[in-house]
C-alpha cells in the first residue's frame, strides 16, 4: 500500500495528472468544435505540460532545479526531460503557425514564472494576476492551438469556446488559491488575500452561470454538449461550496484536477447515447 502511495504521490508532484487534465480538454475541443484535433498537438501539449508545469513549480530558482541533491526531485527531473524531448519530437510535425501560438504561450508562461527585468517581480508576483494569467495559457493552449492545427478559421463558437474554457479554469484555480493561503506571501495579494474567502467562493460560483450558459451563443451545440456542461456546471457549483481553507491533501491537487478529465468523459458518453 505504501508503494503504490509512493507512486501515485510521485504522479501528482510530477505533473503528469495536470497534463492528463489538459489533453482531456484538447478532445473536449475536438468535440465540441466538430473538428479532429492533431494527434501530435495532443501529446505535445500533454508531454510539454510535464515539463513546462515542473519548470514553474521547481525551476523558478534554476540552481536549486539544476542542482539537485534530492533523490525524488532528481527523479522529477529526469521525468521532466524526457517528457520535453517527447514533446519535442511531436513538435517536429507542427505548423509554423502553431508553433508561434506555442512561442507565445510560452513566453507568457515564462514572464508568469521568471523576473521581467533584473530586480524586477513576475507577473506570478502582480496582484491578483496570476489566476486570470494561468486559465488565459490554459485556454489558449486547448481551444485555440487545436484551431490553428486544424486550419480552422477564427468563428464565434472558437471565441465562445475560448472564454468559456477560460472560465473553467478560472474557477478550478480557486481551490488552489484558498489552499495556498497559508503559504502565500502577503504581497501576491490573490483573490482570497484581498477579498476573503467567502467572497472569492461567491465569485466563483458566479463565474460558473455565464461557463453554462455561453454554450447557447454557439452557431452549433448538441443536446449531450448541454448536458455535460450542465452536469459540469452543477459540479463547479457545489466545488465552490465545499472548498475550504482546510483541505484533504488530495482535494485540490488530485480531485479537482480530474474535473476536466470527467467533463471529457461526460462529453464522450452524451454525444455517444444521447
Amino acid at each position: 500500500m505504501k508503494a503504490i502511495k509512493r507512486i501515485f504521490d510521485f504522479y501528482l508532484d510530477a505533473s503528469i495528472h495536470i497534463a492528463f487534465g489538459v489533453y482531456a480538454l484538447v478532445h473536449i475541443t475536438d468535440i465540441t468544435l466538430g473538428f479532429e484535433v492533431d494527434s501530435h498537438l495532443a501529446w505535445f501539449l500533454f508531454f510539454g505540460s510535464v515539463a513546462c508545469y515542473n519548470f514553474v513549480k521547481y525551476g523558478v530558482e534554476a540552481k536549486k532545479y539544476i542542482l539537485v541533491a534530492n533523490r525524488y526531485h532528481k527523479n522529477i527531473q529526469l521525468v521532466s526531460i524526457i517528457a520535453l524531448l517527447i514533446a519535442l519530437y511531436h513538435g517536429w510535425f507542427l505548423s509554423l503557425k502553431v508553433w508561434f501560438g506555442v512561442v507565445g504561450l510560452v513566453g507568457l508562461t515564462g514572464l508568469y514564472a521568471l523576473p521581467l527585468l533584473p530586480h524586477a517581480k513576475n507577473l506570478r508576483s502582480w496582484g491578483g494576476l496570476k489566476i486570470f494569467i494561468v486559465a488565459l495559457v490554459w485556454a489558449g493552449a486547448t481551444v485555440i492551438l487545436p484551431m490553428l492545427a486544424a486550419e480552422q478559421p477564427m468563428t464565434k463558437d472558437v471565441w465562445v469556446e475560448t472564454v468559456q474554457r477560460f472560465i473553467f479554469v478560472l474557477i478550478l484555480l480557486i481551490p488552489f488559491e484558498i489552499r495556498d493561503l497559508a503559504f502565500d506571501a502577503p504581497d501576491l495579494k490573490t483573490l482570497p488575500q484581498r477579498y476573503g474567502i467567502a467572497n472569492t467562493k461567491i465569485f466563483g460560483s458566479f463565474l460558473s452561470v455565464p461557463f453554462f450558459f455561453l454554450i447557447f451563443l454557439k452557431n452549433s451545440v448538441s443536446s449531450g454538449e448541454a448536458i455535460a456542461a450542465g452536469i459540469v456546471f452543477l459540479i463547479l457549483g457545489s466545488l465552490m461550496f465545499i472548498t475550504g481553507r482546510r483541505q484533504n491533501r488530495y482535494f485540490a491537487s488530485f480531485w479537482v484536477e480530474a474535473i476536466s478529465i470527467f467533463w471529457w468523459f461526460l462529453l464522450l458518453l452524451t454525444t455517444m447515447y444521447i
